[in-house]
């Protein structure tokens, strides 16, 4: 699981004295921890998808605290934060490609919007990003529509 690896790179920063890379890296294992106890009293367990879904919000809210501090002329933060961003961005996999997505989509049987939405949402969630997984939808029907008119 990722939180695993999570968890190793934080005894091996630790281990190198890595002040740095230990914050980012208790922010990910505090959340988590939190997820996990919102997720036992809903019945339900954080796994990876969960997990990428924090690793992915905790990068824009460092994007944004990095923007702050080159607002305000303070360089030296804002590189160490962009550092964060990069390390802790190893952790998601590896994200899906339009021509994926495209294929998957054509493969399908029932190409209806909601179908296509929640195939990707049951069977890729944090593999691809679902406006993305719209975008390729939205094309792919125009596509098949367009070529419909050609040939009759």
């Amino acid at each position: 699981m990722i939180i695993d690896e999570i968890k190793k790179a934080n005894i091996e920063a630790m281990k190198n004295h890595d002040q740095n890379l230990r914050a980012i890296y208790s922010v990910l294992i505090s959340k988590h921890l939190s997820a996990t106890i919102n997720a036992r009293t809903a019945g339900g367990v954080v796994d990876d998808a969960e997990m990428t879904r924090i690793i992915q919000k905790t990068i824009k809210e460092l994007e944004e605290e990095s923007a702050n501090y080159a607002k305000v002329g303070n360089k030296e933060k804002s590189a160490s934060i962009l550092k964060q961003k990069e390390v802790i961005s190893k952790f998601l996999p590896q994200m899906m490609s339009r021509d994926e997505i495209k294929d998957i989509i054509l493969g399908l049987e029932d190409k209806s919007v909601p179908f296509v939405m929640k195939y990707f949402k049951q069977n890729y969630n944090g593999k691809c990003e679902m406006k993305l997984v719209q975008e390729v939808f939205k094309r792919c029907v125009k596509v098949r529509i367009f070529f419909y008119f050609l040939c009759y």
